[in-house]
């Protein structure tokens, strides 16, 4: 991708976040897009590429009235939408599309209208890892962790760190789900979910949705917003099954997606202002950190323990929404990371870092299954 020459200029979450029981999966993904298209100012007959996982982008170009003429349906779990944003971004250098509409809805805590995402028995994962008791993230995630903590020597106070820092971001968002704020202990004896997991080390359940629109950067000036541009973008899969990991403590497709958005952009780690890290489950920030370059390997819980990436004077400030701990998490927590890398970079957010300029958002999908990584600026670089 030509870096500075594509600009997000619409970017939207759905009207509500969190219980929504009388909207459809496609109706949020609905909403999130009508909220977009109105803060670019636009109406959806000047959308002429659409992407989208989780839905049929079939599906919602219908329902949008929308006959584009590039569409993406990558699916690859929560971090698809930074994977849409660098083909979208590539289809309009391309010259195959000029304005993308990327959406996201799921109603993760309603069901209403979900599409169905059980594993069948067949697939590589449900012969080679159901077999042995492995039921989803919770279960799967905690393989490769328990393996990092007895590398590194991180500890049990190191990962609740993690849902403490989160909580004190997300007390300064009122859209944040959890905003009371929590300590080290109150987290390691909250509900324990599966080893080392405890529920407040584990992602928030929601409904919500999210939409971003892209055009040139040439076009950009053109928009009401302030253009947030891709300076560079990464992206890389590993493997289906967490049991075949290269190394459980560190991700492949990480270190791949990572390396490959920073060389696009030129950029060394002390230019980073602010970062967003997927976070469904506590231990993933440690990973982030690590495999993209801003710790070395095993120092993240050190890191973050030393409130580095906390409100308040942390050098680097990390899911400043409150995260899928606390923020929202409605099953593909992709967009949301993006979304507020966007208002970071307008200068919007609510816990607003003061002077970002430039912003890493990084994505997992699955369990560690694929990445994505976008790095944006509030002025070409």
């Amino acid at each position: 991708m030509k870096s500075n020459s594509i600009a997000i200029v619409g970017a939207a979450e759905t009207t509500e976040l969190g219980t929504i029981p009388d909207m459809s999966q496609i109706q949020l993904h609905a909403d999130a897009a009508l909220n977009a298209v109105a803060d670019a100012s636009l109406s959806m007959k000047d959308i002429d590429g659409i992407a989208t996982a989780g839905e049929s982008p079939v599906n919602l170009a219908h329902y949008l009235g929308i006959t584009p003429t590039w569409v993406d349906g990558t699916g690859v779990g929560g971090c698809s939408f930074m994977l849409h944003v660098r083909h979208a971004a590539a289809a309009i250098n391309e010259g195959l599309c000029t304005t993308v509409l990327i959406t996201h809805g799921e109603s993760g805590r309603s069901g209403i209208g979900r599409g169905g995402y059980r594993g069948s028995p067949s697939s590589l994962s449900g012969q080679f890892e159901g077999a042995y008791g492995g039921m989803g993230p919770t279960t799967s995630f905690t393989i490769p962790f328990l393996r990092y903590m007895k590398d590194t020597g991180t500890t049990l106070e190191q990962l609740a760190m993690v849902a403490v820092v989160q909580r004190e971001w997300a007390a300064r968002n009122p859209r944040a789900k959890l905003q009371q704020l929590t300590s080290v202990e109150e987290v390691m004896s909250d509900r324990v979910i599966a080893y080392p997991f405890t529920k407040s080390e584990c992602c928030l359940v929601t409904d919500g949705g999210g939409a971003l629109i892209l055009t040139s950067a040439e076009r950009a000036k053109d928009f009401p917003t302030q253009p947030v541009y891709i300076v560079g973008t990464g992206e890389s899969v590993e493997t289906p099954m967490i049991s075949q990991m290269a190394d459980f403590s560190s991700s492949r497709a990480f270190k791949v997606s990572g390396k490959k958005a920073f060389e696009e952009a030129g950029i060394q780690h002390k230019d980073v202002d602010h970062l967003m890290i997927y976070d469904a489950f506590a231990h993933l920030p440690f990973y982030g950190l690590e495999d993209l370059g801003f710790c070395r390997p095993g120092e993240a819980g050190a890191f973050i323990e030393a409130r580095n990436t906390a409100p308040d004077g942390g050098v680097l400030p990390v899911n400043t929404n409150g995260g899928g701990l606390s923020y929202m998490h409605s099953g593909m927590y992709g967009m949301y990371a993006l979304q507020e890398s966007v208002r970071q970079l307008r200068g919007t957010a609510a816990a607003q870092v003061e002077g970002a300029k430039l912003s890493v958002c990084h994505g997992v999908g699955g369990m560690f299954a694929a990445s994505g990584t976008i790095i944006m600026a509030n002025e070409a670089i």
